[in-house]
This record gives structure tokens, C-alpha cells and sequence, in this order.
């Protein structure tokens, strides 16, 4: 039986009617708690229960534990892969061009905190602890203590927190030091106030968000050691790329190779990981292969600090009896590139980057490690999040509820498509701004080539973080790739005349969609042909 229910719940069917107790009669019973807790750039690829190439290494125990007792999902991609858009999506359930928040230049108004408002409309105490990054005071939630500092990223050790604890100082001088791991912290603040700090009264919605495993990838010391003697798995497109990008991502005869796209090997004249590990063995291949491990060995201990403190999260939730009444979502901001395509951050469409993790344990569900090939996207999370817990959807948002997934039932009339924008022309990783849309079976990308606002681009847009190189719009061109046949995304097809069809109807797709989010670029006319011309 329980079989059965885990297929029918993976292909999105009705199944066993007595399930509505999940999501429907239980939430007017009971309000549940929830907590949402969220890493920087931890991407599935580097969780062992989405079984990629790293789960052979174990990294995420914890995180697995949570998938095999919920449900995990198999489909979840970001719209703008970036954490500052991202988590603005998640807040306000709509896309960036809705919220206004499109690159990291952007803060979200006090007004949009969307989603911690519908909580609190439903009788919930608040609580936001950790990475915020998004500009404003997050002055809504009933409490917090948030990272400062490198922009809202926060160090990694010793961190500041702007804190509702200093209350004779206003936004942002309510500072307070606080001595140790960033990730340790952030447990030990979220422990403290379910102890001692919660109205006991009420059901709560906390926000838990880690630093980790964001740049530059520092790891506490008891980490030193960990994977030291393992071999990392290598990504056969770290070497083998000749079929994938185009020339809008290499350049003519790949004349841009050397400055498109932050790199693992020495490809990248300004940024790449060869350079900054200093692996100088005299051979490039033997330097690019150290440097991957070097980063991935970096970015892992950062993952296990994450991991091995959501188990003391979770051992108190248990032991204090909270376990059974708090629904828990563990996800990233985005994805990551960890090698793929030599290539390293995000930003990018590609499956790697653009894929997110998300995991929900529900206590009231009787299914246990269920997954779902249904296709969502973060701006989803907030209606369905809402509606978990006996709300209703908010029409003023882009995202649709998948809640009924919980009951063993594909919500109806679901998107087959979801939309990707990536605004930043080539800032700070030199990634050229584009938009797209993946299908089940497709995903097509236009790289337009050029900021979205001429008047504005080279004077406001991160100039902490360009290059020394001269930033110049990059070539117009498509990649279309055969996801299902072809995951790893390493033959680019929208130069192969065998699919000249879908190239057409997936560059029609891509309009119609276009124009359904209502992204088209009125405010932009120049851009607006650029892309327009192109979709033709």
C-alpha cells in the first residue's frame, strides 16, 4: 500500500480519498507550526537523498533523514538565480519584475513582507534568524536577529546581527556581536527562542537561514579533517564541454571563453579557482582537477556544519514534544554550480544552478519518504506554505498552492512550463543576462546579451563587484537542450536541424509565457526588440 501511494503521490495522481485529513480537516483542527529553514547555494546535487554524484560521500545525513520521513521534490527551480531575487520570490510569492527586486542592487519594502503577514493574519507568532539579504528591515516578524555586514551576507565567524533584542536603537545600529560559527549561532538563536522566547500560546512560523555553504566557503575548525583523504566525484562536463553553451556564453570561435563565466579551471582571466587555490603542478588538467577539490572538499564541510546542526535542531524539537506539531521545509536559495561546465556560483539556467531542493516533512501525513516530479517554482511556496496550515491562497501573488500534492493529488490546471530571468549582465561572475523556460522534456535559453536598463548600467549596478575588464554586450543566441535525454545539459541542439521544430515551438512557448507573467520589457524598448526580433 505504501508503495502504491509513493508512486501515485510521484506522478502527481488522486489517490486514497482519507489522505484530505493532511492538509484540509487537520489545519482547522489544529494550527501547526512551521519552520522554514534555508541555506545559502546549498543545491541538491550536494544532498545524499537527490542521489547525484556526491551522495556516494554521505554529506547531508540529517537533511536525507528529513526526505525519507516527507516528501521531496523532485522538480523545484528557482526563477532568478540569485539570492537576493530569490528570497524576495519566496517572500512575496511573485516573480522579480513583480516585486521589483531583479539583481542585488535592490531591497524589498517594509510592505512586501507578504508572507510572514498572512501568518501573522492567521494568528501566528513570527520569527526571522539568520540570512535575510534583503535589504529592509524584516520589522513584520514579531522577532529577529539577522546577519550584517558584506552586504547582508554576514561573516562566516564572529558574526554581527542587526537584533529586535537592542531596542534602544533603530534599524540598522541595533547591532550586537555575536562570538563563534555562523551556523552554530544561527541553531543556538532559533533553540533560544522556541525555549524561552515564544508565546506558547500561539502556533509559530519561524524562518531559520543559514550562511553556509555560501563563498568563500569557510567551515568551522572541527571540519579540517573531514573528506581530507576522499576523492570528490568530478562532473564529466568540468572537461568535456565542446558540444555545450553557444555563442552568446563562448563567443565566436570561443573568443570570450577567457572572461564568460567564473571558472574551476584557469579558462577565466579574472576569477578561477586554480588561481585562487593555487594549484601550480605544471599541468592544466592535473590544476583544474585539485582545484575542484579543493572547492568541493571547501563547500562540503561547509554543508556538514548545516547538516550535523539541524540534528540538534531537530533533537530539541523532539525532545521538547514539538516534533509532531511542526511542519519542516528545508531547501537553498538556489542551486549552485559545483564544476559542472567549469563553472562555478550560480546565476546561470542551467539545471545545476537553476534546480532548488525542497523537502517537507508534514507530521499529520501517513506517506513516508514520498517524491514528486510535479514542477514548482519558489514563488509557489509562500501560497502553498499558507495553505498548509488552513489559509487561503492570496490572489495578489504569481505563485500558485501545490498543497494538495499532501493529499495525494496533482493540483488542477498545473503549469507544464515555468519562466527563468536573469537580470545582471555580466556583473560580478561574468554572467550574461538571459531569459528561458523548461519543459518536461526541454529547456530553452536566449542569452540577450545586454543589461536590462542602458541609462542605469555602469553606474549604480554593483560596482563593488566588476571586473577589470571592459563590460560589453555579449552575442544574441539560443541553447536548447533535451533534458530528459541529455540532464547534464552537454549537447546545446538549437543549431540542429533535426530539432528545428522544437526549437520553433519551444521559442513560441517562451513568448506566449512571456506575456502570460507579464515580463515583456515595456519599460525597456531597446531591450524589447532585442528580445522580441529574437523570439520571432
Amino acid at each position: 500500500m505504501k508503495t502504491n501511494l509513493k508512486n501515485n503521490i510521484m506522478k502527481g495522481m488522486a489517490v486514497m480519498p482519507f489522505l484530505s485529513v493532511c492538509v484540509g480537516v487537520a489545519a482547522q483542527q489544529k494550527q501547526m507550526n512551521v519552520i522554514y529553514i534555508m541555506s545559502d547555494d546549498h543545491t541538491s546535487q550536494a544532498i545524499g537523498a537527490y542521489g547525484s554524484r556526491l551522495a556516494v560521500l554521505n554529506p547531508t545525513p540529517t537533511i536525507d533523514e528529513l526526505a525519507r520521513d516527507g516528501m521531496l521534490f523532485e522538480n523545484c527551480f528557482c526563477t532568478n538565480s540569485i539570492s537576493t531575487p530569490s528570497r524576495a520570490c519566496i517572500m512575496t510569492g511573485q516573480y522579480s519584475h513583480r516585486n521589483k527586486v531583479l539583481t542585488l542592487d535592490e531591497v524589498l519594502q517594509p510592505d512586501q513582507e507578504y508572507l510572514v503577514d498572512e501568518f501573522h493574519n492567521m494568528g501566528y507568532q513570527t520569527a526571522m534568524i539568520g540570512k535575510w539579504h534583503l535589504g529592509c528591515e524584516p520589522s513584520h516578524f514579531d522577532y529577529y536577529s539577522v546577519f550584517n555586514g558584506h552586504g547582508g551576507q554576514g561573516e562566516y565567524f564572529d558574526p554581527t546581527f542587526l537584533t529586535s533584542d537592542v531596542t534602544d536603537k533603530k534599524w540598522p545600529n541595533n547591532q550586537i556581536k555575536k562570538m563563534g560559527y555562523s551556523s552554530d549561532i544561527v541553531t543556538n538563536l532559533a533553540i533560544d527562542w522556541l525555549k524561552n522566547r515564544r508565546d506558547k500560546s500561539k502556533p509559530f512560523f519561524m524562518m531559520h537561514h543559514y550562511k553556509a555553504p555560501h563563498d568563500m566557503f569557510e567551515y568551522a575548525p572541527r571540519y579540517e579533517y573531514y573528506l581530507d583523504d576522499v576523492e570528490v566525484p568530478v562532473p564529466l562536463s568540468l572537461f568535456d564541454t565542446d558540444k555545450w553553451g553557444s555563442e552568446g556564453t563562448r563567443g565566436k570561435n570561443d573568443s570570450l571563453r577567457h572572461f564568460i563565466g567564473t571558472s574551476v579551471s584557469s579558462r577565466h582571466e579574472i576569477r578561477n579557482y586554480v588561481m585562487e587555490y593555487k594549484c601550480n603542478t605544471g599541468d592544466e588538467m592535473e590544476n583544474t582537477y585539485l582545484a575542484y577539490q579543493h572547492y568541493l572538499k571547501s563547500y562540503l564541510r561547509c554543508v556538514k556544519g548545516v547538516d550535523d546542526n539541524l540534528k540538534r535542531l531537530f533533537d530539541y524539537l523532539k525532545k521538547e514534544g514539538l516534533w509532531e506539531n511542526t511542519i519542516i521545509v528545508y531547501t537553498g536559495d538556489q542551486g549552485m554550480m559545483l564544476g559542472e561546465h567549469d563553472l562555478q556560483d550560480k546565476r546561470w539556467m542551467y539545471e545545476e544552478s537553476q534546480r532548488m531542493p525542497f523537502i517537507v516533512r508534514d507530521p499529520r501525513c501517513p506517506y513516508k519518504g514520498a517524491k514528486s516530479d510535479l514542477m514548482i517554482n519558489n514563488i509557489d511556496f509562500a501560497p502553498t506554505l499558507i495553505e498548509m496550515v488552513g489559509g487561503k491562497e492570496p490572489s495578489y501573488m504569481d505563485g500558485k498552492s501545490f498543497a494538495s500534492v499532501f493529499e495525494g493529488k496533482k493540483p488542477e490546471n498545473w503549469k507544464d512550463a515555468v519562466y527563468y530571468r536573469y537580470w545582471m549582465h555580466m556583473i560580478h561572475h561574468d554572467v550574461p543576462a538571459h531569459i528561458g523556460i523548461r519543459t518536461e522534456n526541454y529547456k530553452l535559453i536566449l542569452f540577450y546579451g545586454r543589461h536590462y536598463d542602458d541609462k542605469r548600467y555602469g553606474q549604480k549596478s554593483m560596482s563593488w563587484l566588476k571586473n577589470s575588464h571592459k563590460i560589453v554586450p555579449t552575442l544574441v543566441s539560443f541553447e536548447l537542450y533535451d533534458v530528459k535525454n541529455d540532464p547534464y545539459e552537454m549537447v546545446n541542439l538549437a543549431d540542429n536541424p533535426k530539432y528545428a521544430k522544437v526549437l520553433k515551438d519551444m521559442k513560441k512557448k517562451l513568448r506566449e509565457l512571456r506575456k502570460q507573467v507579464g515580463d515583456t520589457d515595456e519599460a525597456y524598448p531597446e531591450l524589447k526588440k532585442v528580445i522580441d526580433k529574437a523570439l520571432r
